[in-house]
């Protein structure tokens, strides 16, 4: 009877070990044929689409006639050519900071190239190009005693409340006394009133308030380094598309074609 019972379960364990496999199979089988259309679809329509920030001196903002413009604005461009032959072949999507992976993670756009840092937590979410553009922590004062980092010892800088900024200053200037803010406006603020001598923020921002804001300077020590890539969907069938964009952007990096156009924009 025991030998009956357990011949019985051996059969029946088998049997699901079989159907798990075969059901794998077949899901693998559908996910495959998917990640050969993803491409192809994209061809066939003739245009990406692209979230963009649209208020982000030098890297996404609109000129005085309602124009997008900046760096990322010009790699967007540049893809659609290589990848579709057309500069022209892409919409752009603005998008808030908050939803730059939103969008990618719910299909309402191909890539996302919004100034969006690659760390570890959100390459569990999405996957990143090679990196375009290395950002990192500056310092911008609009005071002439000020020209580099020792000059700040004792001093107040404004930095963004819980960012990264805070230990990196901390290091670099530890006799500087730390202000909270919660946005960059703030920060705008308080250095304009001299309420702080200085404020500490990524450097694709502050450079564009240089740009804008004459009076203001970027002290020249970087204080981090953080790659910039562009953001584009997990799974097999986007395959050939991450594959396309980052060939591309590793061939703009040797060709000089992203160091020119970094440097057109006034980016440190």
């Amino acid at each position: 009877m025991n030998y009956r019972c357990n011949r019985w379960l051996k059969i029946n364990q088998l049997h699901l070990v079989l159907s798990a496999t075969i059901f794998c199979i077949v899901c693998f089988s559908w996910g495959f044929m998917a990640s050969a259309a993803q491409m192809p679809e994209i061809q066939r329509r003739g245009y990406l689409t692209i979230a963009v920030k649209d208020n982000l001196r030098p890297l996404g903002f609109r000129d005085v006639d309602g124009n997008l413009q900046g760096l990322e604005i010009d790699l967007a461009k540049r893809l659609a050519l290589d990848l579709l032959g057309k500069a022209d072949a892409v919409r752009f999507q603005p998008v808030a900071n908050r939803d730059r992976l939103s969008v990618v993670l719910n299909n309402k756009v191909d890539l996302a190239i919004a100034r969006v840092t690659a760390t570890e937590s959100r390459a569990r979410l999405v996957s990143f190009s090679v990196p375009y553009y290395f950002d990192g922590t500056l310092i911008v004062t609009k005071d002439a005693c000020v020209s580099q980092l020792s000059d700040l010892a004792n001093r107040k800088i404004a930095v963004i409340k819980n960012s990264s900024t805070i230990a990196q200053v901390r290091y670099y200037v530890p006799k500087a006394e730390l202000v909270g803010v919660d946005s960059y406006q703030e920060g705008r603020s308080l250095t304009e009133n001299n309420t702080v001598v200085a404020f500490a923020a990524d450097a694709s921002v502050l450079s564009g308030w240089v740009q804008q804001y004459p009076q203001y300077r970027l002290l020249p020590t970087k204080l981090s380094t953080e790659p910039l890539s562009v953001v584009m969907p997990k799974g097999l069938q986007y395959d050939q598309l991450r594959r396309q964009v980052n060939e591309a952007i590793a061939k703009y990096t040797a060709e000089g074609w992203l160091k020119e156009r970094v440097q057109y924009w006034g980016l440190p």
